[in-house]
């Protein structure tokens, strides 16, 4: 055992002494954590506050995100400090199972792949020796726990902390007031280290928790000041409970607009007290030392609170407090959804945050005297103008008073620049930039797949854990066929642990020997799970005819959240579980066809499914998803892409080749072409098997149990609704090329070998898509750190 792992086990030992009175033998799950955890920590003590000394005499970065997706931390520091393996082996000596761990659960800071790219990218920038921490908040609950109800979405609270948090350290010393119109609340720190892999380095995710300003001893108050403080206290820890509360209703916008508000003033305060501190009150450097990446719209209000501080609290002219906004953000655009791109309203901003709101309307008079100079009409404001009516629009502030704007896949920039936001691009061409998004392969290939990464570094060695273009080297084996059984037989043995995993936490037993065809994402309507709800009906009614002989068995498994308010994606997945329901259940299918929707969707489950994947469906409508992450898991770990040429898709199969995944669907340009005349209805009428699928939804097939989820979702697609057309998404345009691809899949699986050379082929060619590529990208042509 190395010097580092020894030290671990030794401080492990002795905390569970001193805290528990307990041997490693005795420790429950959450008691050997606790002490596990703090024994990594106690180990990088001395490197974190080395790093720390050392990124704050240079230039640094500094990465605003309403989401922090990090997963379970304890498994993958181990790994990332290289004693994972040891630490698990003398675990193992002493009679303790290291996997008893899996029972902690994941830090719930994030829902989707915003989140989990902040969380990769602090990973990647921490392993690349990078200066750059990230700022959030310490939200008390996670999205929601989800579990299903008779096929129906339920929630409850995702207390993470009820395991504690032995991660994260109070900094009580570095907190700062926030003010809101008719509260002030105290933002206190916590401090998570980020651990580079092969390096001393170590980065910081520093996330706020919202806490009252008086620490009131409430049994000392008389009964009226007793309600006073209780009331203060409760609002005051509202602001940082629960991740995107519901904005169905007007108090729910306004705390979500706390949120926003609230970790971006802490923060942005933060990193001025750090420079005062260090170069005084000459506020012109601060870009020259800070560099701010606004991950999508929720931290735009960083921009007119930094003028705030700047204009209000320093003394600088607006004018120059301006020109180092513009220098010292950058703004990430992840979707061209109107609704994703913020816009407030202003009666409701200014209720909220007054004092801002002064510098929002400072900023809308800056952009109309700049543009009017650029020669811009009159008429041609509006589209510009922050304020406009009474909507601000803060998509419009956060390309307008930054140095650049990036897409995050190079067909998503391009709708960007020509389509989504073409008259910025017109006005600042300069400004707009690619990113494509990635992944850290550290957790997504060496820590969740360790018979992959095994084999990998015994043919090409480990130098693909910090650069994973050496991935490249393995195209020398796809006509190996010993290399090519032992990559199957690697998969199924990653099918077997999901097996086991699902049964344990599903209680519902998969084969794993039929396909795996996964779909795990966000639910939304453009992510299209309906479409392959419709496309397993289809197989489903084709069997019971007598069709579909030979035809390879096929589990689809589907993990998914649907926000609490989305009535038609929590629709959706009322459909899927019936689905399941009628196929599992029918003898004349089930030995060749399942279906399952697994609960609670999250990272640790992401780390069991993606292993274990054959297909990966990312089949989004064209020009919908700006990047996606998950195709990159699915791709590294050795799945076939089944997907449209949207989001990453496209340079996945310019990487791996088309011929090597399976492309289908209408093209962005295909869709702009048919867009004006197309008519889902006619398409229904005249297809019998596309008639017959979504007549499931109204003909007693299912039965949404008086709800009217399945009608509506019937007249989404064939009348659409008052604010879009139907069948908005192409589901039945794009249908029949997607089941033909579908069986196209099923066909080529059975050619094994085959099939493993076009696994082989897809990890080979993932090199570009490490979230290592993507960060010293951002370092070097926006942050100006390399």
């Amino acid at each position: 055992m190395n010097q580092t792992a020894s030290a671990i086990m030794q401080k492990t030992e002795e905390l569970l002494q001193a805290e528990s009175f307990k041997t490693l033998q005795q420790a429950t799950p959450k008691e050997l954590h606790y002490a596990l955890s703090k024994a990594v920590m106690a180990q990088i003590h001395s490197r974190w506050t080395k790093s720390e000394e050392n990124h704050a005499a240079g230039k640094r970065a500094y990465y605003f995100s309403a989401e922090f997706l990090m997963g379970r931390a304890v498994f993958n520091n181990l790994y990332c400090l290289g004693v994972l393996d040891e630490v698990r082996k003398a675990l193992e000596e002493k009679g303790v199972d290291l996997t008893m761990l899996e029972e902690i659960e994941d830090d719930a800071l994030g829902n989707g792949g915003l989140g989990r790219l902040a969380a990769c990218f602090l990973d990647s920038a921490a392993t690349q020796n990078i200066p750059l921490d990230g700022y959030g908040i310490r939200y008390q609950y996670g999205l929601f726990k989800q579990y299903f109800e008779n096929g129906f979405q339920k929630e409850m609270p995702d207390d993470w902390q009820r395991f504690g948090d032995p991660w994260s350290i109070r900094r009580e010393e570095e907190s700062v007031l926030i003010h809101f119109a008719r509260q002030t609340v105290k933002a206190v720190p916590y401090d998570m280290p980020i651990i580079g892999c092969r390096t001393e380095n170590v980065g910081t995710l520093r996330l706020w928790q919202s806490e009252a300003v008086h620490d009131f001893d409430l049994a000392l108050f008389n009964e009226q000041k007793y309600d006073k403080a209780v009331k203060e206290r409760n609002d005051a820890e509202n602001i940082s409970k629960v991740l995107y509360p519901n904005d169905d209703t007007n108090a729910g916008k306004r705390l979500r607009l706390k949120q926003q508000y609230f970790f971006s003033s802490a923060s942005l305060q933060d990193i001025l007290r750090k420079f005062k501190k260090q170069y005084g009150n000459d506020f012109s450097k601060l870009p020259e030392v800070a560099a701010i990446q606004l991950n999508d719209t929720h931290p735009t209000v960083s921009i007119p609170e930094l003028l705030r501080l700047l204009v209000n609290g320093e003394g600088v002219a607006f004018q120059e407090a301006f020109e180092i906004a513009c220098k010292t953000f950058a703004y990430t655009n992840h979707t061209i959804m109107p609704e994703a791109l913020e816009k407030w309203n202003v009666s409701l901003f200014r209720s909220v945050i007054p004092q801002v709101y002064k510098m929002v309307v400072l900023l809308d008079r800056h952009l109309v005297e700049d543009l009017t100079q650029r020669g811009v009409s009159q008429e041609e404001l509006a589209q510009y103008r922050i304020i406009d009516g009474d909507l601000i629009h803060m998509a419009r502030m956060a390309i307008y008073a930054s140095s650049a704007t990036n897409g995050v896949a190079q067909i998503h920039t391009e709708i960007l620049k020509n389509d989504a936001l073409k008259e910025w691009y017109a006005l600042y061409p300069e400004r707009f930039q690619n990113k494509t998004n990635g992944i850290t392969q550290r957790r997504w290939l060496g820590l969740c797949n360790p018979q992959l990464s095994a084999m990998i570094t015994e043919l090409i060695g480990d130098g693909w854990l910090t650069d994973l273009e050496e991935l490249k080297k393995l195209e020398a084996y796809q006509d190996d066929e010993n290399i090519l059984k032992r990559l199957n037989q690697i998969k199924l043995e990653n099918k077997r642990t999901l097996c086991d995993y699902v049964k344990r936490e599903e209680d519902f037993a998969l084969d794993p020997n039929f396909i795996f065809d996964i779909q795990v994402k966000r639910l939304h309507e453009y992510k299209r799970q309906l479409l392959n709800a419709f496309s397993i009906m289809d197989l489903y009614f084709t069997m019971k005819e007598g069709g579909l002989k030979d035809f390879t068995p096929t589990v689809f498994l589907f993990g998914a959240k649907s926000a609490p308010g989305y009535y038609r994606a929590k629709g959706i997945i009322k459909y899927i579980n019936c689905i399941a329901e009628l196929v599992n259940n029918d003898p004349d299918v089930k030995d060749r066809l399942a279906v399952k929707f697994v609960s609670n969707y999250r990272v640790s489950y992401a780390e069991k499914l993606i292993p274990a994947a054959d297909v990966s469906e990312q089949i989004s409508t064209a020009g919908t998803e700006a990047s996606g992450t998950g195709n990159m898991k699915f791709m590294l770990n050795g799945a076939v892409t089944l997907g449209t040429y949207d989001g990453a898709n496209v340079e996945i199969v310019e990487q791996a080749g088309e011929e090597n995944n399976y492309i289908f669907g209408a093209r962005v340009e295909e869709i702009a072409q048919i867009a004006p005349s197309y008519d889902p209805k006619t398409v229904y009428e005249q297809d019998p098997r596309i008639k017959r699928v979504v007549d499931t939804l109204i003909d007693g097939t299912f039965d949404d149990e008086g709800t009217g989820m399945f009608r509506e979702l019937y007249t989404s697609l064939l009348e659409g609704a008052s604010w879009h057309k139907a069948d908005n998404y192409y589901l039945l345009y794009d249908l029949k090329d997607y089941l033909d691809k579908k069986l196209q899949v099923n066909h080529d699986y059975k050619d094994s070998l085959a099939f493993a050379k076009k696994r082989l082929l897809n990890i080979a060619n993932a090199g570009k898509f490490s979230s290592d590529r993507t960060v010293k990208q951002y370092a070097r042509e926006i942050w100006g750190l390399l």
